[in-house]
């Protein structure tokens, strides 16, 4: 079994990229990965995987999948873009990133090295899971019962810890089986231990390789991400590139860089290999 990278950012996108979705697949392939999965924060990606099926795509042994963030962009919390995605071959739905409270917020306080748009778009105010009551919004339900049916991944996106908890509970409730938490460390604001409660839950935990392995300026410690592991568990824990931003490293060369980092902590060949690939190749087939 070859690796699994759910997380990956190629162009077209209104961000700078480094990579084409064709020359992410190709260099996929040539790694030897089993699949990827192609992420836009504006707009679904399964468009553009179809549009390239007889551009060179299909002829490529790697599987290529998308998804759909709930940002402005798509009409947010929108359950007809989510089953138009899903029925078209998505496999994953973001909750949202950019118009969640917990990014706006963040990147209002801190550098974190984000892309700019190179488009011109109005500011994304918040969109919220949650209802003036607390509760998780009808239409929120309506998602999560279209992602159920579909077999889908539910990630809860840049959502911050309480409308993460809460959204993990709804999911669970209306019967999504495949949950993903991404980056509990960055944006999310979760400890080890919130995140281990999920994983308890039954949602996998995500982390990014080029926030350990990118740009040696903007390396987050190794010891951080050992934590998250030793006390998640090899077995729920998703490791993704998060890459193909113009100044990052490319995903395969993060992929190479996070299996020899994590072999060289100690960590064992089996566990290493289960994270770059097996957890995801199970979450994302059907």
């Amino acid at each position: 079994m070859g690796a699994v990278d759910l997380h990956e950012h190629p162009g077209p996108s209104p961000f700078p990229r480094r990579m084409t979705l064709l020359d992410a697949a190709r260099d996929a392939e040539g790694a030897g990965f089993e699949a990827i999965v192609a992420k836009s924060h504006h707009h679904s990606m399964v468009t553009d995987i179809l549009a390239l099926g007889q551009a060179g795509l299909d002829e490529l042994s790697v599987k290529v999948f998308g998804g759909i963030a709930l940002n402005q962009t798509v009409g947010g919390l929108n359950p007809h873009a989510v089953e138009l995605a899903l029925r078209m071959g998505g496999r994953v739905v973001w909750f949202p990133t950019l118009s969640s409270a917990a990014h706006i917020d963040h990147h209002r306080d801190h550098d974190t090295g984000f892309p700019t748009s190179v488009v011109q778009l109005r500011p994304n105010d918040v969109i919220t899971i949650l209802g003036q009551d607390g509760k998780v919004l009808p239409e929120v339900r309506d998602i999560l019962s279209v992602i159920a049916a579909e077999e889908a991944i539910m990630t809860c996106g840049h959502l911050g810890v309480e409308e993460t908890t809460k959204l993990i509970e709804a999911a669970k409730q209306e019967g999504v089986r495949r949950i993903l938490v991404n980056h509990p460390c960055f944006v999310v604001g979760a400890s080890v231990e919130q995140a281990a409660e999920w994983a308890r839950q039954g949602a996998h935990i995500e982390h990014c390789l080029v926030m350990y392995f990118g740009r040696p300026e903007r390396r987050r410690d190794l010891g951080e991400l050992l934590a998250f592991i030793e006390a998640v568990g090899p077995e729920q824990t998703v490791l993704s590139s998060d890459s193909g931003q113009t100044n990052n490293p490319l995903p395969v060369t993060l992929f190479r860089r996070g299996a020899r980092g994590l072999l060289d902590a100690g960590l064992a060949e089996g566990d290493v290999r289960r994270m770059l690939g097996a957890n995801a190749s199970a979450l994302v087939g059907r």
